[in-house]
């Protein structure tokens, strides 16, 4: 498995004439949400939810480009109702059939870019990749960038947001010039 960022992905793909391919994988509970509602004083409502609400279901889908080409969308779900011995969501082996699925659907190499979930950097896993090295390309994403996100106060964004950004001198802001803008200003009166 290779660490790099998508533009490599990307031209490893267009260098052997294979699919790029974005994996990822969500999970929602089947549990109903808590009703709350209101009632008069002393009197506590009671509001009716059908069904046990025991449950998940988990899905992973493959984004899968490649140019001249339509996009395709590759997915597998399991839901668990929490049997014994049922696995709540995919394992490794789950992840390895997608991926055999995908080459067989799109017919060619691919270039899989995905996250690092557990499942994914088990031995097995790696193994397979390893072994299928003449058609499977992976790279992996990284696990966090805080200096790639600007909302966190945290990276080295913040250091130079911080150290390059005035600080504002008013609070008002200037009036708009363009005709546009005193029509709308004039309807509203």
């Amino acid at each position: 498995m290779e660490e790099g960022g998508v533009a490599a992905g990307k031209s490893t793909a267009a260098a052997r004439g294979a699919w790029l391919v974005f994996e990822d994988e969500a999970g929602q509970s089947l549990r109903p949400p808590r009703a709350r509602t209101w009632g008069r004083v002393g009197r506590t409502p009671v509001v009716r939810v059908r069904g046990s609400g025991s449950g998940r279901v988990s899905m992973a889908g493959m984004s899968c480009y490649k140019k001249d080409q339509r996009s395709r969308l590759i997915y597998g779900f399991r839901v668990h109702r929490g049997r014994k011995g049922e696995p709540k969501g995919f394992t490794w082996k789950d992840y390895r059939d997608l991926i055999l699925r995908a080459r067989i659907q799109l017919g060619g190499p691919i270039v899989l870019v995905w996250d690092n979930l557990s499942a994914h950097l088990m031995p097995p896993m790696k193994e397979f990749i390893a072994a299928n090295q003449d058609w499977l390309t992976v790279f992996q994403l990284p696990s966090y960038a805080p200096d790639l996100n600007p909302r966190k106060p945290s990276g080295h964004w913040s250091n130079a947001t911080s150290a390059t950004s005035p600080s504002p001198t008013s609070t008002t802001w200037p009036r708009p010039s363009n005709d546009a803008s005193r029509r709308s200003s004039t309807a509203r009166t």
